[in-house]
């Protein structure tokens, strides 16, 4: 902090006033004050990694393989809901023993959650407990962002879980694709205050935890990182990012659900994303093997048909699964919740993009079968007429 220059300048010729002097007040920005900030009582950071590691899974075939805690998972209510509301099917939840993992002054819990769902992924979560100053979550938030340990700790538990159930999972591979989240959920502060003056107090902080930012940033970006926000009642709230999402609320778990399957969601679009972009090259590639008539006599497209089919049915399969396992209809505010979560991820323009490049697959399939349609039809016309030629020239040159 700049020092402001004395008021005057050099010496001066007026007496010294021998009058002590009050002493003056002192100043809030004095470190020997208390701060005035938030200071978390209770509180728990969660670090998400999502994997894909097959087609499917069979979830009670998975259940019946694996030795640890486990348990179907269910939807915590926390607010009135359908009974319909709910995972169909039900995702696996398995506890592991893990090593605490160091995270500067905090530290990862000693177990780890890891969900199966039945479209092949496996969601891993890390729980770290907060307590202290609002202010080091600054810290915590870039220890986490692209934390190497994590990742590599993440993947050890995936491909574990990946042996432990082994026939259980359909057509697997290896889970090189993660696509991680986090969750700071302040279940209780000092003092004590609605979320509307805590967010008010210091939205610049908050803003660079949920961007994982030590820079100053901008007032358009502090607005963009706390735009989505949500409350159902007065004391509340939710703050929802595309790297991280603030949970101003005592009984979060419903959010960190809906959260989680949106992390689950993004990764599956972006699997699928690319599977369809190896189909396409595949189908563009047979499609431009049957161009010319020769080709098209020679070749048959039944092995380019029935690959391209299974790369198309597959994608098919796991995009109905991923939108179809959480129905949100029956709770409008988790509704709003998952509404807020695909604008961050982009998930409407994954989900156009998928669609547009099925349909794209399907119309090169339906040209390959068609071509080949039309030059079997050629074909045959072709030795229709070289028979009938053959039987007119056939008499003429037996002389009979």
């Amino acid at each position: 902090m700049r020092l402001q220059p004395p008021s005057g300048s050099g010496h001066s010729d007026a007496p010294m006033d021998p009058s002590p002097r009050a002493e003056p007040s002192v100043s809030p920005l004095d470190p020997s004050q208390p701060a005035d900030g938030c200071i978390i009582e209770q509180g728990t950071a969660y670090a998400l990694f999502a994997y894909d590691i097959g087609l499917s899974i069979n979830l009670d075939e998975a259940q019946s393989r694996i030795r640890e805690s486990k348990q179907r998972e269910t939807i915590k209510r926390t607010r009135r809901a359908p009974t319909y509301f709910e995972y169909q099917p039900a995702p696996l939840r398995v506890v592991h023993s893990v090593p605490s993992i160091p995270l500067g002054r905090f530290s990862t819990s000693p177990t780890v959650d890891a969900v199966l769902y039945d479209f092949g992924a496996v969601s891993v979560t890390y729980s770290i407990p907060l307590e202290g100053p609002l202010e080091d979550l600054l810290d915590l938030s870039n220890a986490l962002y692209d934390n190497a340990e994590l990742l590599r700790a993440s993947r050890c538990v995936v491909e574990t879980l990946a042996r432990s159930i082994g026939p259980a999972v359909t057509k697997p591979g290896p889970s090189n694709r993660v696509e991680d989240y986090v969750i700071y959920e302040l279940e209780s502060v000092r003092p004590a205050e609605d979320p509307d003056h805590l967010v008010a107090r210091d939205p610049l902080l908050l803003a660079q935890v949920l961007r994982a930012e030590n820079v100053a940033l901008s007032p358009q970006e502090v607005d963009d990182a706390l735009a989505c926000r949500i409350s159902f009642g007065l004391q509340d709230a939710a703050i929802i990012d595309w790297n991280a999402a603030v949970l101003l609320d005592r009984e979060a778990d419903d959010l960190r659900a809906v959260l989680e399957f949106a992390n689950v969601e993004l990764l599956e679009m972006r699997f699928l994303d690319d599977q369809l972009d190896l189909a396409l090259n595949r189908a563009n590639e047979a499609l431009a093997k049957y161009r010319g008539l020769t080709s098209s006599v020679l070749q048959t497209p039944g092995t380019d048909l029935r690959r391209i089919a299974e790369l198309q049915m597959d994608a098919a399969l796991l995009y109905e699964n991923v939108n179809n396992t959480l129905k949100l209809l029956g709770d409008p505010y988790l509704a709003r919740v998952a509404r807020l979560a695909s604008q961050r991820f982009h998930l409407n323009e994954w989900d156009a993009s998928i669609l547009r490049k099925i349909q794209t697959i399907e119309s090169i399939y339906q040209k390959i079968g068609d071509r080949a349609a039309t030059r079997r039809m050629e074909l045959l016309e072709w030795i229709i007429i070289v028979l009938i030629a053959v039987s007119i020239v056939l008499p003429f040159a037996t002389g009979k």
